[in-house]
């Protein structure tokens, strides 16, 4: 069955940066469209990045342009979401996904943005 593994967040002041990873399995990795979502405290899921497979064309909310970048590495089944200048808002509990919206997820990492 499918598993995402989500890792790498944690406690960081504002405007600074945090790399997230994500290792799947249970799935052929390389042919799957893949994403990153976030659930801020007390709110709903939120779509943050999406990244495809040939050619892995990569999207963003756009509250999140030019500051995250989304990349995978397919011979190591790992999805990574690159984090800069973070913000307060950022917030959140971030999970990879099969899906937009993120139905089918991992079990999440949080990042807090705090001073």
């Amino acid at each position: 069955q499918v598993q995402l593994v989500e890792s790498g967040g944690g406690l960081v002041q504002p405007g600074g940066s945090l790399r997230l990873s994500c290792v799947a399995s249970g799935f052929t990795f390389s042919s799957y469209t893949l994403h990153w979502v976030r659930q801020p405290p007390g709110k709903g899921r939120e779509w943050v990045s999406t990244i495809a497979t040939v050619p892995p064309n990569t999207f963003y909310a756009d509250s999140v342009k030019g500051r995250f970048t989304i990349s995978r590495d397919n011979a190591k089944n790992t999805l990574y979401l690159q984090m800069n200048n973070l913000r307060p808002d950022d917030t959140a509990l971030y999970y990879c996904a099969t899906d937009p919206s993120g139905a089918t997820r991992g079990q999440g990492t949080q990042v807090t943005v705090s001073s």
